[in-house]
């Protein structure tokens, strides 16, 4: 969706046509929810994050400046609702456990070849070292690399210059190299 059209259609949610907000719940609502689950580990909270950065959005909504891009701007919100959720449950996010690895084990194994079993183990591991990286090194990977968001985009979104969250990036890929060669 172009930056026109988020644009045309906040202005319709303002002038009352609330239904039109289901537009961008609709185009956002995979990235939000991806976001959330892969800072938290953790498919409720996910849902609820993700739920709350909708709401959060459609009640500031007047304060949207639409000479910015909408999605950076909910991603914000998102973030910003997702550190918040870590803080307050002084945890990184919910250990992966044997029960999640069986569940995502059993939901891939239809599409996974024998000759695929070791890329699978590798990504769980990945994703287990992923949760184990701090916060802001873990926030800048997730919207880099699992969002396919620009180093300007993720700066908007976090409030860092770009060098800062360059500089997240590289540290984070450098934690998360130094434990997988840790595990093989």
């Amino acid at each position: 969706m172009d930056q026109k059209t988020e644009a045309e259609i906040v202005i319709r949610v303002l002038k009352g046509d609330r239904q039109a907000y289901a537009l961008l719940v609709d185009e956002y609502k995979n990235p939000i929810y991806n976001l959330a689950y892969r800072m938290t580990n953790n498919l409720h909270d996910a849902e609820d994050l993700a739920q709350e950065t909708f709401i959060r959005a459609y009640q500031n909504l007047s304060r949207y400046d639409q000479n910015r891009i909408f999605f950076t701007w909910l991603y914000t919100i998102g973030i910003n609702l997702i550190r918040n959720h870590l803080k307050k449950n002084d945890r990184r996010s919910e250990p992966l456990t044997d029960a999640h690895i069986a569940s995502a084990s059993r939901a891939r194994e239809k599409q996974t070849t024998e000759e695929n079993i070791p890329a699978e183990e590798k990504m769980l591991q990945l994703e287990k070292s992923l949760q184990k990286l701090p916060v802001d090194l873990r926030e800048a990977i997730v919207l880099k690399y699992y969002q396919g968001l620009t180093f300007e985009e993720v700066s908007v979104i976090t409030g860092d210059s770009q060098s800062a969250v360059k500089m997240r990036v590289y540290r984070g890929l450098e934690k998360l190299k130094k434990m997988l060669e840790y595990v093989e």
